[in-house]
């Protein structure tokens, strides 16, 4: 590998890493409603599990409230069931035509859990992208053992990975420091 490939599989990487970090916060509840929120939940349709949102129209008619159409009203037995067994913590309330969901005030005690997942959330992204600086440098290295890169461009190479590895992480503690931030606010 080059030093440009090296360093855009890198980069490619750790903006993977972030948006899985963006994606499991979408997830985690602020006290008010969002569509995020029922994102990762699953429904039984036809045998096998889909996403609620390929199945049905989310919205949020009103801040603590979450309202679901689902496309053909024969499934809001199973997107009840689905949305009870998750770790939503919310009660589905149907009335035959669509879903409602009362998106309750988080506890002090809550929102303290919230923080510390956002916290651990974080960290697993932080490891993924100082995993991805490892295997660059260990590309950047091996490049250079093969005589395909020159001692001065694997160090050059190494520095550029170090730089895209501060630069994700700032991106990663920026966005895990708004969410916490949205739910520790009352």
């Amino acid at each position: 590998m080059d030093r440009d490939e090296i360093l855009m599989d890198a980069e490619e990487r750790m903006e993977k890493a972030v948006n899985v970090l963006a994606n499991a916060l979408k997830g985690i509840r602020t006290g008010r409603a969002n569509p995020g929120l029922v994102d990762s939940v699953r429904v039984e349709y036809y045998g096998s599990p889909t996403p609620l949102k390929q199945v049905a129209n989310i919205s949020v008619p009103e801040p603590q409230q979450i309202l679901i159409r689902p496309f053909d009203t024969s499934i809001l037995d199973a997107i009840a069931k689905a949305i009870t067994s998750s770790e939503l913590g919310m009660v589905p309330n149907n009335d035959g035509r669509v879903i409602r969901l009362n998106v309750p005030p988080l506890s002090t005690e809550r929102r303290k859990q919230m923080a510390s997942r956002i916290k651990d959330l974080a960290e697993e992204s932080r490891v993924a992208i100082r995993n991805v600086r490892r295997d660059a440098n260990k590309s950047a290295d091996n490049a250079e053992k093969d005589k395909s890169m020159s001692e001065d461009d694997c160090k050059h190479t190494k520095d550029q990975v170090q730089e895209l590895t501060k630069k994700y992480e700032a991106i990663v503690n920026d966005r895990a420091a708004g969410k916490e931030k949205e739910v520790m606010e009352n």
